[in-house]
């Protein structure tokens, strides 16, 4: 399960990256980042394992 989250990390850091050379792409993929960060801190405040 871990391999899977950190390879799924690894790809949205590679898309983040190329999106700030492609413009609009990036405004995307800041978007899915920023609701990532959001539901892996809703988690914590839960009191859940997070990810």
């Amino acid at each position: 399960m871990l391999d899977i989250i950190w390879t799924i990390v690894v790809i949205l850091l590679i898309l983040w990256i190329l999106g700030f050379s492609l413009g609009a792409v990036g405004s995307l993929i800041h978007i899915l980042l920023v609701i990532a960060i959001i539901l892996i801190l809703l988690r914590i405040i839960e009191g859940r394992r997070p990810l």
